[in-house]
């Protein structure tokens, strides 16, 4: 059985009973995009409700910066509304960005600031009163295990540390929707777990919406709900365990001991694509491993069939690994 194809109109999904009665964080309708002959965004539709952990995964061009750059109110869109809150990013994009909370790829701090001038300076530019600031930068700076180091020079800090920060600093106006695209690019494991744990600090705290990217599929498992995009349309959108019943599929993950061995099984499985280990991977069962290994047996190095996963679900619906999407984008970004 290869590798399904692309998927090439939304996947329907049932709707959530809950979504109706509960307030709507962010109301996406009907949003379109384009960049010259380019289709970023088509007639996107989204509800991601209050205090909910959504994720967003998609392949490099699926439409996930653009979506992001629209509620941040730094681009608008072409035809639709977008709403953060009830409040139209672009109709009045002042008060949206009051309610909303950004942590970009790229790093924006003042490495010339120390920790504390960071969040000052961006409390000011909210208008925020002296003492409410004051109050508010020492509760950011204890929830993100920074409060010890806030006369440091930001210049001066790990990543991870810079990571945490730039978090603090998107919620230190009170912000209700926190939007944080790839926020754990370049760190290590530990890092990436501690930066999790934070967000869910925050959300046993305080009300807050938060809305995610990211490229390791693993981080999302514990979200409310994911939602799966490719060229600017939802492709399925649910909470993880039903996606993985409805769309997950079992995986071959095939090394084999010679090029020319990888490349008669890649012609025997032309939907088959790299797992950004050396091998491949190929959607497919037992029936696929036993055609594998009574072809190839001994001129495969190691061969392994993992059960459905999130991983396994967006390899199905767009045709792609999005580990690897990750790593070339980075690696682009290093260039």
């Amino acid at each position: 059985m290869p590798l399904a194809a692309k998927v090439t109109k939304p996947v329907a999904h049932d709707p959530d009973p809950d979504l109706a009665e509960k307030g709507m964080a962010v109301t996406i309708s009907k949003i379109s995009k384009r960049f010259g002959s380019t289709i970023a965004l088509d007639q996107l539709d989204l509800s991601i409700r209050e205090n909910e952990m959504f994720a967003l995964l998609g392949p490099n061009g699926a439409g996930k910066t653009t979506l992001i750059h629209i509620l941040a109110t730094l681009m608008r869109p072409d035809s639709g509304t977008a709403e953060i809150c009830g409040i139209d990013v672009v109709r009045q994009p002042r008060r949206a960005r009051a309610a909303l909370g950004v942590v970009f790829q790229e790093p924006s701090l003042d490495g010339k600031l120390t920790v504390e001038e960071n969040l000052d300076f961006h409390a000011r530019m909210y208008r925020m009163p002296a003492p409410l600031r004051r109050e508010r930068i020492g509760e950011m700076l204890e929830l993100v295990e920074l409060a010890t180091l806030r006369r440091r020079l930001v210049r001066s800090l790990s990543p991870g540390m810079k990571r945490r920060l730039e978090i603090a600093r998107a919620l230190v106006h009170d912000s209700r929707v926190l939007i944080l695209d790839e926020p754990t690019v370049g760190l290590d494991a530990q890092s990436r777990g501690r930066i999790w744990e934070y967000l869910a600090r925050i959300r046993a705290r305080r009300t807050v919406t938060v809305v995610v990217t990211t490229h390791y599929i693993e981080e999302v498992e514990g979200c409310d709900r994911v939602c799966v995009i490719d060229d600017g349309r939802v492709l399925a959108l649910d909470r993880p365990d039903t996606l993985r019943s409805r769309h997950g599929r079992h995986v071959l993950r095939v090394q084999a001991l010679d090029a020319s061995t990888a490349a008669e099984i890649a012609a025997l499985h032309p939907d088959a694509v790299p797992d950004g280990d050396g091998g491949l991977a190929i959607v497919g069962g037992r029936t696929i491993l036993e055609d594998l290994l009574r072809r190839f047996g001994p001129r495969i190095d190691q061969v392994s069939l993992e059960r459905p996963s999130l991983g396994t679900v967006f390899l199905g619906l767009t045709g792609r690994h999005l580990r690897e999407e990750g790593a070339a984008q980075q690696g682009a970004g290093k260039r």
